[in-house]
């Protein structure tokens, strides 16, 4: 022991008194021979005095500027080599060292690079250039050292060339993790990569954003300074200045760091590879070097606090570099954590859920201004740089807010206020059906249902209403497919056959009163009941059926709204829809034309004027309901059909069928086939006195009938041929309800209609 205080006395007194070396041997710090023989490189000297003379000379100056945290970490090395060599641990091998002062200067710690690569045992100190240096024996093994990253990459690299093992203390350039670039380093200490993101993560945990940096002005700071700035963007911190200081400054307050050297050391050739899987432990944590050479040593935060003037260093928690995460051993560092976020380092207030960053014009994205979240936007943390979209196909979000919410799915319900409307007068047409259908039937031989076609035409038109009424429940609830399909073709035949019918009554009403001879052949032979109702709905239910192969309806999911998701039956084919329609309108058309051509029949018989105002009321509710429809978006654009078919099937209804009935029920004395007869005598006589019949007519009709002179005799005779005339038209096309009228015009037999 007492050596050894001798040796460091007489250590330092050499290094302190530090002249230019005039040969290798002076050149070395400290030597101790041995089998084999480790390297060290130590920044003993802050700085080298530059050459005075001009011009400068390739030789070593001067080191000046002792530092005594280094030497001690010298005296270690050495210190831990002659236990290892009075231990048992490497039994008949002894373990030497040659120690350099770098002086903190990249080119001194080369001079002594060249000297570890000399060849082992020659006389003269000199490297040997080889392609292969598998069996060149240089005269170090393996080299401890050096300090400072920027020193350490440049040694790295030379011995890079014979592969020989160098382990830093100090040097934690992320760089050196590439073992690419330096295969042969290892290091006890972890990389800056670990130690700028524990500082990144730090920083955010304290909930700042607005931070200056001071850096070092060599290889190991400006790296560092790079990595943090990269670290800090990608957790949205600003950097408001970075100061670089000059190198290498001396700080006596530095806590001394002495790291354990190698504990086992075997034969060189595999000396590489046994650093690599070398394990050791310090009583309580296992260390081992990863796959980059790094050791897996964490960091101790420590917080440093002026209190009574003088100033303190406190550990405050150990970082986890393998978990990332901050270990607090007590209650009281815990408190001091939080403290930290009482600190405000922000140049803008963070910005709320249902909110983003807008950046000013500053150039930091740390000054920004607070915007709400856009409509179908939203935010769920703090200071988010943008908003989150949600989709729009499945969820909306108000503005301002802090997650998407399910659209509402929406038809038109069974519940809805405007449905049960539009159910309930469905249902009223449906009860007037059946009301209408059973005073016709209890009236059935009356001239009023006879007139109207009889009870099995009657009951067909009924048929088609009550189908009409029926087919609105279709457009309600929820779309299906078959209600989809359903709903259209059973409405567009159904009210098919029901026009089909009522331009047969028309067709019928008008061959009845018509007596222009040739327009009544014509309409005799058009006049088909049975055919042309079959042919016109047939039509019908050819575009029907080629529509639902072709394009039938389907049920159609609907997002485009903003906040709720229509469930509607889209049409397949609006060519096919709109033919079906317009069939219809065809029909009705040619219906509305017979009508109006017999609106000026007897009072009884006049159902052609009903017919006429309920066509009308089909076209307006029909022409009124296109631009609606093609305008309408949403649930109600069932309804809005709806009530076109409920306008255009009471309209129809009401006017075939309401005057009859009140007829029937309210005026019973005129449902007489005497009051029927006396009507079309009183309307006959009307019409012959204003139908102007040319000679050639009344020729056809009833052989030579001539026109005299007035006399009393004469207009007689050409009075009765006139009336015979009528009653002959009268047979030929009413049928139904034959009567004896001999009393009113003798020796002649009408047919009532």
């Amino acid at each position: 022991m007492a050596f050894l205080i001798i040796l460091i006395t007489c250590f330092v007194i050499i290094l302190a008194t530090s002249q230019p070396c005039q040969t290798p041997d002076d050149f070395v710090a400290a030597t101790s021979p041995g089998h084999i023989i480790i390297g060290g490189l130590f920044a003993i000297h802050e700085k080298m005095l530059s050459s005075e003379d001009y011009p400068r000379r390739p030789q070593i100056q001067k080191c000046v500027g002792f530092e005594i945290s280094v030497f001690l970490q010298t005296l270690a090395m050495i210190h831990s080599i002659e236990m290892i060599n009075n231990s048992t641990l490497l039994s008949g091998v002894k373990l030497g060292y040659e120690i350099y002062d770098t002086c903190t200067e990249v080119t001194v710690a080369m001079a002594a690079t060249l000297r570890f690569l000399s060849k082992f045992n020659c006389s003269r100190e000199t490297v040997e250039f080889k392609c292969d240096y598998s069996s060149y024996m240089p005269r170090v093994k393996a080299v401890i050292g050096s300090g400072y990253s920027e020193i350490t990459m440049a040694v790295s690299r030379m011995l890079n060339l014979q592969l020989m093992p160098q382990v830093g203390y100090e040097s934690t350039a992320e760089i050196l993790s590439d073992k690419i670039r330096f295969p042969s380093f290892l290091r006890t200490v972890p990389s800056d990569f670990h130690q700028i993101k524990a500082m990144a993560h730090l920083i955010q945990k304290s909930g700042w954003n607005w931070i200056g940096i001071i850096t070092t002005d060599d290889d190991y700071g400006r790296l560092a300074l790079n990595t943090f700035i990269i670290q800090a963007e990608a957790n949205n911190v600003c950097i408001a200045f970075k100061e670089v200081l000059p190198a290498f400054l001396s700080d006596n307050t530095i806590e001394v760091r002495i790291n354990k050297t190698l504990e086992k050391i075997i034969l060189e050739a595999q000396l590489l590879g046994v650093l690599k899987n070398v394990t050791f432990t310090d009583g309580w944590n296992s260390f081992h070097f990863d796959a980059h050479g790094d050791l897996n040593t964490g960091y101790d935060v420590v917080l440093w606090k002026e209190i009574n003037g003088h100033m303190t260093v406190t550990k405050m928690a150990e970082y986890d570099l393998q978990n990332d995460v901050f270990i607090i051993r007590d209650q009281e560092t815990k408190n001091e954590f939080r403290n930290l976020k009482q600190i405000q380092s922000k140049c803008s207030k963070e910005c709320s859920p249902g909110q983003m960053k807008k950046t000013t014009r500053s150039q930091h994205i740390c000054c920004y201004e607070c915007e709400n979240c856009p409509e179908n936007h939203y935010s769920n943390q703090t200071d988010m740089p943008h908003c989150l979209l949600c989709n729009n196909k499945t969820h909306w979000a108000p503005v301002r807010s802090t997650m998407c919410f399910e659209k509402e799915v929406e038809y038109l319900n069974w519940n809805d206020s405007l449905a049960i409307l539009l159910l309930i007068l469905s249902l009223l047409g449906i009860i007037f059906v059946l009301v209408v259908g059973i005073i016709f039937t209890r009236n059935l031989n009356t001239p009023v249902v006879k007139s109207s076609g009889g009870l099995r035409v009657c009951y067909v038109i009924l048929l088609c209403h009550f189908l009409n009424f029926a087919s609105t429940s279709f457009f309600i609830g929820e779309p299906q497919d078959f209600t989809c399909k359903t709903r259209q073709t059973l409405f567009g035949v159904s009210f098919t056959l029901c026009i089909s019918c009522i331009l047969m009554k028309s067709l019928k009403i008008l061959l009845a009163f018509n007596f222009d001879p040739k327009l009544q052949k014509f309409l005799k032979c058009l006049y088909k009941p049975i055919l042309i109702i079959f042919i016109c709905t047939g039509i019908q239910v050819v575009i029907c059926t080629l529509w639902l192969i072709f394009a039938a309806p389907t049920v159609e999911v609907n997002v485009s709204l903003p906040r709720v998701i229509i469930l509607e039956c889209e049409e397949g084919s609006i060519l096919a829809f709109g033919t079906m329609l317009g069939y219809i309108a065809i029909l009705a058309f040619i219906c509305f034309i017979f009508a109006f051509k017999g609106r000026k029949l007897p009072e009884n018989y006049n159902e052609a004027k009903f017919i006429t105002f309920g066509m009308l009321i089909y076209f307006i509710a029909w022409i009124t309901f296109i631009p609606i429809y093609a305008t309408t978006f949403g649930k109600y654009v069932p309804a809005v059909e709806i009530i076109v078919i409920l306008i255009s099937n009471y309209g129809i209804l009401c006017c075939t069928f309401f005057p009859k009935c009140y007829v029937i029920i309210c005026k019973q004395e005129i449902n007489t086939k005497s009051a029927f007869l006396k009507m079309i005598y009183s309307y006959s006589s009307h019409s012959v006195s204003s139908i102007a019949m040319s000679p050639a007519s009344l020729d056809s009709m009833n052989g030579n009938v001539t026109m005299t002179n007035p006399s009393s005799s004469g207009k007689s005779a050409t009075w009765q041929k006139s009336k015979d005339l009528q009653a002959q038209a009268f047979a030929q096309i009413c049928r139904e309800n034959a009567i004896s009228v001999s009393k009113t015009l003798p020796r002649k037999r009408i047919s009532s209609i």
